[in-house]
């Protein structure tokens, strides 16, 4: 797991590590230039002409020691500085002194088409540490950065950008963010896509032991993490060992849900596998998923009345099966009754949002995986993609539940109040069934034993994987939600080998 600290923590990070390495800021500064250079010269040659736009805090040093370091590269670099109100740092006037051509300083409102003459415009005004909008001067360069038809590159974070809470105000407006050691938890929002670009994390040496030590409250899930957490198959094992799951899905026009989510649970390890689907479904999970069981319901339609939930080490409930108000009924029984882990999406969730006096029956770690629309129905309005995160994690706490908000970087949110963000996935994965795939993974994983915020964790990145691998074949416009669970196979080989 990769620790998202807020701009408090990463200063004094950067002070531990000054202190205790000990490196002098300016080599520290030094080491955070040549890890961004080395990005930068594996993503652009030194034929595009470069341009460089400085603050006068730390973010503009590093600006002044890449223009440095790029012009050692043999690239052709112009720097420019803005001269507002804010001080001169002391490793900014240090390397300033290092440069060998003086920068060009903006004293006063910038032309139009200052930098128009740049192929690629790198931003280090502001750092993470902004504590209010930028004004006057900066605005107004800012605005000119935007403008130009350069490829834009943000040291560290976009100009403007406040890593730690909604930005209403003038940013930059970067293709590409290069984040020292952690990526900013702003990054991960849909809101800020348009200010982050494609943002990419490079290692400065920042202190190790600060960071095992510090506590954190959101993380970004890495590969390594995933590898530890499924259980290894003993020689002797039989199919009862890797649980017996239940899914309650699929109705009238929508037993491809069911299906779905079916073929997922199967290629994610579980034992056994019963489908609870209503009569007109029962053909055609019997010949669709030959492997699975079938409990038939008693209405021809829909979800209306509960099999023998005894036994069963996982349940999954929701897609498809529609919000009939005999299927609200159901969906309340097995609230009462059941007691073994649960997944509760699509429909689902959307009975329990349009019937709140439900949610007290939801028993403690009961997993939601609900799409924006059905969180939006669940939890109601917010006002940006921060305030969202604060409600999703009080409704956690209130009703003892995990949410997972799919989309992007979906973020799995725990009563505890942690979040985990996730780091696999692509666009080509916004399409029709992906959502059922997910609750078969996550069911089937609950289904054997793992602890519900783990089998969420596991089951979205599992889930992502399978969608970049299935992209990489298909492209993403062509990705359906088959490609997903068709490429779960490889996604288990590849993580658990």
């Amino acid at each position: 797991m990769v620790k998202i600290l807020n701009t408090t923590q990463i200063k004094e990070w950067d002070a531990f590590t000054i202190e205790n390495d000990p490196i002098l800021s300016i080599d520290l500064m030094e080491k955070a230039c040549r890890a961004f250079v080395q990005w930068f010269i594996a993503h652009f040659d030194q034929l595009q002409k470069v341009g460089i736009v400085c603050g006068s805090g730390n973010n503009g040093g590093d600006g002044l020691g890449i223009a440095r370091l790029l012009n050692d590269w043999g690239y052709n670099v112009k720097v420019w500085v803005v001269k507002g109100n804010v001080p001169e740092s002391l490793d900014f006037k240090q390397n300033l002194n290092r440069l060998e051509e003086k920068p060009v300083e903006i004293t006063s409102k910038p032309g139009k088409g200052i930098f128009d003459s740049c192929e690629v415009l790198i931003d280090g005004i502001f750092g993470s540490g902004l504590s209010r909008p930028p004004e006057g001067i900066y605005a107004e360069v800012i605005h000119e950065m935007n403008e130009t038809t350069a490829t834009r590159v943000a040291i560290d974070i976009p100009s403007g950008l406040f890593a730690d809470k909604h930005t209403a105000n003038t940013c930059v407006h970067a293709d590409f963010t290069v984040s020292f050691q952690i990526p900013k938890l702003a990054f991960l929002f849909p809101e800020n896509e348009r200010h982050v670009g494609k943002w990419q994390v490079v290692d400065i040496g920042l202190s190790k032991s600060y960071l095992k030590e510090v506590t954190a409250q959101n993380f970004l899930v890495e590969k390594k993490w995933i590898a530890k957490q499924l259980p290894k198959r003993k020689q002797f094992s039989h199919k009862g060992d890797f649980g017996k799951a239940l899914l309650i899905a699929g109705g009238l026009g929508k037993m491809g849900a069911c299906v779905l989510a079916a073929k997922a649970a199967l290629k994610s390890g579980v034992g056994l596998l019963t489908l609870h689907v209503p009569k007109c479904g029962y053909q055609i999970v019997q010949t669709s998923v030959p492997e699975a069981m079938a409990s038939i319901d008693e209405h021809d339609a829909c979800f209306t009345s509960l099999p023998y939930v005894d036994g069963f080490t996982a349940v999954g409930v929701g897609p498809g099966i529609g919000q009939h108000k005999k299927t609200l009924k159901a969906l309340e029984d097995l609230l009462n009754i059941s007691k073994i882990p649960m997944v509760i999406d699509a429909d689902g969730i959307n009975l329990l949002a349009a019937n709140n006096s439900l949610l007290h029956l939801l028993k403690e770690n009961c997993i939601l995986t609900p799409h924006p629309g059905e969180l939006h129905r669940l939890i109601g309005d917010w006002s940006d993609d921060f305030h969202r995160l604060e409600m999703a994690k009080t409704f956690s706490a209130k009703t003892k539940c995990i949410l997972v908000i799919k989309g992007a970087h979906t973020s799995v949110v725990a009563p505890d109040g942690r979040v985990f963000f996730n780091s696999t996935g692509n666009p080509g994965m916004a399409t029709g069934g992906s959502g059922d795939v997910l609750t078969g993974i996550i069911t089937a994983l609950l289904a054997q034993g793992i602890d519900p915020l783990d089998a969420a964790i596991l089951g979205v990145f599992v889930h992502g994987y399978a969608g970049d691998l299935a992209a990489w074949e298909t492209g993403p416009i062509s990705l359906t939600a088959s490609d997903i669970h068709n490429s779960l196979p490889e996604a288990f080989k590849q993580l658990f080998r």
